[in-house]
């Protein structure tokens, strides 16, 4: 704990980073912000990592032993650490990615005068043996998902940064928020009201009116403000930004934000296991929504661990089609480029897709134009490099009429493979280096065993019945906001309702034969399942094995499934005419 007379209020938690190449400004906006007594920052934090960037860190290390964290997070401290010093702001950041060591002694060399603390233990590159399922092969990266337990530990030590590889993105605000508060590791609902509040912020702006599905409400459209946590004692917390900031900070767009990238209500965690469907939202002021009620678990025996494998080379031709007959040139087209390729039988895998963008009678070119896609992936970097992409251009005089690319011929790229594991706690040493060198391990947390958390009781949810008189054929978004994302090689879209009424109606709908129905052939044989979270009047929808073997991998267009929910709301349905606005 910091100290008795700052335990007494919140922390306020300032998300400076959503990603690996977020806004730079993030954190001197955040530091800065404000304006008035009250509005202070007590801790920075930025998470940097995705499964992806993984794989991104990955590569950078393979070339440099002493790279493998985020850059970008480097840069911020230039400008800001020593400032956050003067004023004693803490700074928590997973941005040391592969090496959280390195990223250490490079903020040291910047000379600020931070007392700066690192959290490793993560990185299962140099013992695999008790990985399930088990894992063959050297892989690029193997990372179990550590907690915040080692973040507070440094923070209680005196750290004025604490640099972490692979913990999960909610440990860093339960990191800071056990240090501040003094929790101890049985405090299941603080720690899951701590969760909850992490992952509303993890993405930054998403929080805070970005990517929101219902536009109109948000009626300042400058860049929204990144988003601030205040978390109190017992775990409750307001989510909030800076006065002046752009965006919108309300009941939805806090909703949105919990639905991403969840699966199940039981949020299993290294710390505790959250359960979501307690979570209670309710308006506490202009641009502030407060979090309560919700409650946790003990964690599970293991921890979940990303598996980054090298996947081959890979290489992508887009073809554009125009006019009449756009099924038949297509047809024609993938026949000859096949043929002087010499065959679909040299590639180890073949994608091909053909999009369509046209419209008979199109009051433009480009509104004419369809697109075929053809994608190939191999071992051997030559057959999929430019000895591929080379023979689209084959096709230019001798193919359909019409031809011509999106791209000049490209040279390949390497893509990864997720592979999803867990691991034995025992297994892993989860440990913290103070700013002194003093390397400590962090306890498990008690509690945990091999048995299945048991979920709290929750309020009597039973939903109203469904409206009924007559409907109206229109946008499933016309009353359901949708925000989608990817896990591994799934998909989550989360839906929700503004109106009791219109999740009664939501509810009674959408089955999961209707959600592939209306997901259309890229679901038609996936397994989906559906999740109801009656306390945000939502439901969360995961499409099973949508992306195969993860984004790095995946051949969609929208490889992350961002627009997935945006197209399941632009679906017609029969939606009854007393919820149409």
């Amino acid at each position: 704990m910091s100290t008795a007379s700052t335990a007494e209020r919140a922390v306020r938690i300032g998300n400076i980073s959503g990603f690996y190449g977020d806004r730079l400004n993030a954190a001197r906006e955040m530091l800065e912000g404000g304006g008035r007594a009250g509005d202070g920052i007590d801790v920075l934090c930025g998470d940097y990592l995705a499964e992806l960037t993984m794989l991104i860190l990955a590569k950078a290390q393979a070339k440099d032993p002493d790279a493998g964290y985020a850059k970008t997070f480097l840069t911020q401290m230039r400008d800001v650490l020593a400032d956050c010093v003067a004023r004693g702001v803490k700074v928590v950041s997973n941005a040391g990615g592969l090496n959280p060591a390195g990223l250490a002694a490079a903020i040291d060399e910047l000379g600020t005068g931070a007392k700066v603390a690192y959290v490793e233990g993560d990185d299962l590159r140099g013992s695999l043996d008790a990985i399930t399922p088990p894992v063959t092969g050297k892989p690029v990266s193997a990372n179990a998902y550590l907690g915040g337990w080692g973040i507070a530990e440094a923070l209680t030590a005196g750290a004025d940064v604490v640099v972490t590889g692979r913990v999960t993105d909610a440990s860093l605000v339960v990191g800071p928020a056990a240090w501040w508060h003094g929790w101890e590791r049985a405090d299941l609902d603080a720690l899951a009201g701590a969760v909850v509040a992490g992952h509303v912020i993890e993405c930054g702006p998403q929080a805070t009116g970005g990517n929101y599905a219902f536009l109109d409400e948000i009626t300042d459209r400058r860049y929204p403000g990144f988003p601030i946590a205040e978390v109190a004692a017992d775990g409750s917390s307001v989510i909030t930004k800076h006065p002046g900031t752009g965006g919108l900070v309300s009941v939805g767009t806090v909703t949105a934000q919990l639905l991403y990238e969840i699966a199940a209500p039981a949020y299993l965690g290294p710390d505790c296991t959250t359960h979501f469907d307690t979570v209670e939202l309710s308006d506490d002021g202009e641009h502030r929504v407060r979090i309560s009620g919700v409650r946790g678990s003990a964690p599970p025996p293991t921890l979940k661990v990303a598996v980054n494998d090298a996947g081959g080379y890979r290489n992508t031709m887009t073809l554009v089609l125009t006019g009449l007959d756009i099924e038949a040139k297509a047809a024609h087209a993938e026949a000859l480029l096949f043929d002087v390729l010499g065959g679909r039988d040299r590639f180890a895998e073949v994608d091909v897709r053909l999009l369509r963008f046209d419209h008979p009678d199109a009051a433009t070119n480009a509104e004419a134009t369809a697109h075929l896609r053809v994608t190939v992936k191999d071992p051997d970097p030559r057959v999929v490099g430019r000895s591929f992409s080379n023979a689209t251009m084959e096709l230019a005089l001798g193919g359909y009429a019409g031809f011509h690319t999106t791209t000049p011929p490209t040279a390949e790229s390497a893509f990864g493979v997720y592979r999803p594991a867990t691991v034995p706690r025992s297994a892993v040493t989860h440990t913290v280096v103070l700013p002194d060198g003093e390397r400590r391990t962090v306890a498990d947390p008690p509690g945990v065993s091999g048995v299945a958390p048991q979920t709290p009781s929750v309020r009597d949810s039973t939903p109203s019945p469904p409206p009924g008189g007559p409907t109206t054929r229109a946008p499933l978004g016309t009353v359901v906001g949708a925000r989608s994302g990817d896990k591994g090689g799934d998909a989550n879209i989360g839906l929700w309702t503004r109106t009791d009424d219109a999740y009664a109606w939501l509810r009674a709908f959408l089955t999961v034969d209707r959600a592939r129905e209306l997901l259309g052939p890229e679901a038609a044989e996936l397994a989906i399942d559906l999740h109801e979270l009656p306390n945000l009047r939502a439901l969360n929808l995961v499409v099973h094995g949508v992306l195969g073997d993860g984004v790095a991998s995946s051949v969609r267009p929208d490889p992350q499934v961002k627009g997935l929910g945006e197209y399941l709301r632009s679906r017609l349905v029969d939606v009854p005419t007393s919820l149409v606005p």
